[in-house]
């Protein structure tokens, strides 16, 4: 049965990825009153999936169940998989998923020595996807971690070489390292088409976000490209974490994009989600070939949100009241902006740099927000605060209904809708 839930404090940072939400339990005045003492929760639980603990519950049904849509998931093996995971236990959630993921890898390999390509393609996708949910709670120093990294990458290439059009892989030379990212051309031929750029959050990677909209981008006659920047993906493990001149990246993978015959500078957009809602925001406010930004959502000073958040006083003592799914998910987010993981307050400090003045971007502007986060009421003040102060006529702001299913961070639950939304304003910008 679907069950509404109290919006209290998250204890992780306000715009991050994945969506970690707080301890629900019956809506009293007691926890009310925490809700506006600490006025930002942009990961509140709406809706009950599998687990009594909500933080694995909420990455469960809508990181996992949400790319179901996009052929990463299946719902019987998701849920044969959540059955034998004990509630709230990073290392037991690790574990079952590690073994979904081999036995679906081992079924795309069978068809595929059997010349069934479309049969290996899906599953090969599929295992991609689990190995990704094995490491969201894995700390990198565990030695599953790289080789868990690397399968979902090598899966999904392996997947992306059997489409028709193919999901190619590439790297962008970058300072003393490589921007690794995949690109799919909407269709044959080099006759430049409209394109979309997306850019992760603040613990996402490339494969997530194939999964989070590449098809639907696809199928719309959109060439698709998403790239790590500086911490994300396997990045940190070279020192390259989160860095306050964001836009310096993502110049790079517009200068790599343009070059290319096939896609059309005139038609060039930009796509971020969670803390990406602001990472892409303060890019375009400096690159004028960005022609349509996509906020989902909008972040127009992730400090000041994350001043707001139970992460500023989240003490090792605190920390050790959390599941150890809650916590490890937290201490890999703080690893990636290189902040010691004992030290979760860090990421204050850390998270000041990110912000951009509105009346700066100039590009046509879309803000998505889902309703469960809008009622957060900072987050509720960075949309207005954005959409009011844009100074381009061309900009629109949509808040994702409930009673749709899409109320959860980033509208990870209904993808079907959030691209709908995206991609029919996307078509009107570009007409």
């Amino acid at each position: 049965m679907v069950r509404k839930f109290c919006v209290i404090a998250a204890a992780l940072l306000p715009f991050a990825f994945p969506m970690i939400h707080p301890q629900a339990g019956p809506c009293g005045a007691a926890e009310k009153k925490v809700a506006e003492q600490n006025a930002v929760d942009p990961h509140a639980a709406h809706i009950r999936y599998h687990f009594e603990d909500l933080e694995m519950d909420f990455v469960f049904g809508s990181l996992i169940l949400g790319a179901t849509m996009n052929r990463g998931c299946e719902t019987g093996e998701a849920f044969q998989t959540a059955s034998r995971i004990k509630d709230g236990d990073a290392a037991s959630w690790q574990e079952e998923w590690l073994k979904t993921a081999k036995l679906v890898e081992a079924r795309g390999e069978r068809s595929l020595a059997r010349g069934h390509r479309v049969s290996a393609r899906d599953q090969f996708q599929r295992a991609s996807y689990y190995y990704g949910a094995a490491r969201v709670s894995m700390l990198p120093e565990d030695p599953r971690f790289r080789p868990a990294a690397n399968k979902s990458r090598d899966l999904l290439r392996k997947a992306g070489s059997l489409f028709d059009e193919p999901l190619q892989h590439f790297e962008i030379p970058f300072e003393d390292t490589a921007l690794p990212g995949y690109f799919r051309k909407a269709g044959a031929g080099t006759a430049p088409r409209k394109t979309i750029i997306m850019i992760g959050g603040a613990e996402s990677s490339i494969e997530d976000i194939f999964f989070y909209i590449g098809p639907a981008a696809f199928d719309r006659g959109y060439n698709f490209i998403t790239v790590d920047i500086p911490g994300q993906g396997l990045l940190p493990l070279e020192g390259k974490f989160f860095r306050a001149d964001i836009d310096v990246p993502i110049r790079a993978v517009v200068d790599w994009a343009i070059k290319r015959p096939d896609v059309d500078p005139a038609r060039l957009a930009l796509y971020g989600y969670s803390s990406g809602g602001g990472f892409v925001p303060q890019a375009a406010v400096k690159d004028p070939r960005i022609r349509a930004v996509i906020m989902n959502n909008c972040v127009v000073d992730t400090g000041e949100g994350v001043k707001k958040m139970a992460v500023a006083t989240a003490t090792p003592d605190v920390v050790r009241t959390w599941s150890s799914f809650k916590r490890q998910v937290n201490q890999c987010i703080a690893w990636r902006f290189g902040v010691p993981m004992d030290n979760l307050p860090g990421l204050v400090k850390a998270n000041e740099p990110f912000h951009f003045d509105p009346a700066k971007l100039t590009a046509p502007a879309l803000v998505l927000v889902a309703n469960g986060e809008y009622r957060s009421p900072e987050i509720e003040r960075q949309t207005k605060l954005c959409i009011d102060n844009l100074p381009n006529p061309k900009k629109r702001l949509v808040i994702t209904p409930a009673e749709e299913g899409a109320s959860n961070h980033c509208i990870m639950e209904n993808r079907s809708l959030m691209s709908q939304e995206l991609f029919d304003w996307l078509d009107e910008i570009f007409r």
